[in-house]
């Protein structure tokens, strides 16, 4: 699969950053490509909305710098087969640096499921198959899809429905280990992805707890998965994805200080302030909370970034703390960020 991986995302196993609505913002996504991450989406975008021209749904097609220059997906979400399509053909054709369309079948959100979108998908194969099919006729770039172990515990399908993806024209698929039902409790379920691995001819990215870097060496170990995605773990920890390749390359990695985890934060609220003026603080609210997760009398401080309004007011405060904390750090153990 390696010529695959290398013609999509220019590395044999690539280490990908998961779409991840109201998270993965552009200014994130940079971040996180300076990184390390050798891939990512947009936020979930509706196939409805951009038929409709909603204003909202066309700002989350932002991409970032390094997406521009090095490539990027637009992960889409819908259950009209026509509608999808049209999406696909339209973004294929229109936006730049664009290098492959991702269909979601995995979301759990209650508000898209029930629309019959995201992981409700899965109940409906003849539908998730047609919508494929569309999206692949009409789209000028690669389609993949990211799904689900299954539904819940009396209904895992994630098998078949891998095998239904392929046949209808999916260039590679990612599964998260989960069924819709847990959400996101209980341990993602590695034997699932390793027997859609051995079951399909297309690549296979492997996702759902992936925190450290041995957590991404084991799920290649144990599924052969072509490579892996990175969601939650990444969330105020962009520093992951150097963790991860440092493990995939077998050097030693230095955990982020707590100087340089400021620093991406308010790297990140920058950022955020230039593309998202008037909501950029508010959305920015709980990315730092991410970012200071663990960090010695972070909990308090947590409080009054919910409080703030202006990004110099966040950049005092993160300072103020920093200077608090200044030779604290080596006296307290730095908690696993998750």
């Amino acid at each position: 699969m390696s010529q695959a991986m290398q013609k999509l995302f220019g590395t044999d196993t690539p280490v990908l950053l998961a779409p991840m609505a109201g998270v993965t913002d552009a200014a994130f996504r940079g971040i996180c490509r300076e990184m390390g991450a050798d891939f990512s989406y947009t936020e979930m975008v509706s196939a409805k909305g951009l038929h409709y021209n909603n204003k909202n749904t066309a700002t989350l097609l932002d991409a970032s710098p390094p997406e521009l220059s090095g490539g990027y997906g637009v992960q889409l979400f819908g259950a009209e087969p026509e509608m999808v399509a049209r999406a696909a053909k339209m973004l294929s054709e229109t936006q730049s640096g664009l290098k492959l369309i991702d269909i979601n079948m995995g979301c759990p959100a209650h508000k898209i499921v029930s629309n019959g979108e995201g992981s409700a998908l899965m109940k409906n194969e003849p539908l998730a198959a047609r919508i494929i099919e569309a999206a692949v006729k009409a789209s000028a770039l690669p389609v993949t899809v990211k799904f689900r172990k299954g539904w819940d515990g009396e209904h895992i399908n994630a098998l078949s429905f891998a095998r239904m993806a392929e046949e209808s024209g999916a260039a590679m698929i990612t599964i998260h280990g989960r069924t819709r039902e847990q959400m996101y409790s209980g341990t993602a379920d590695r034997d699932i992805i390793a027997k859609i691995k051995a079951a399909v001819k297309i690549p296979v990215i492997g996702n759902g707890d992936i925190f450290t870097g041995q957590n991404a060496l084991d799920m290649i170990k144990q599924t052969g998965c072509d490579g892996v995605m990175v969601a939650r773990g990444a969330e105020g920890n962009p520093f992951i994805f150097r963790e991860i390749k440092a493990a995939f390359a077998n050097i030693h990695y230095d955990a982020p200080s707590y100087a340089m985890r400021i620093a991406a934060a308010i790297d990140h609220a920058e950022r955020l302030t230039k593309s998202r003026r008037d909501r950029a603080i508010v959305e920015m609210r709980k990315h730092v909370s991410w970012y200071l997760s663990g960090m010695h009398g972070s909990a308090a401080l947590r409080g009054r970034v919910n409080s703030i309004t202006s990004l110099d007011e966040l950049k005092e405060l993160l300072n103020e703390y920093l200077d608090t904390v200044k030779g604290k750090e080596l006296r307290y153990e730095l908690h696993p960020i998750c």
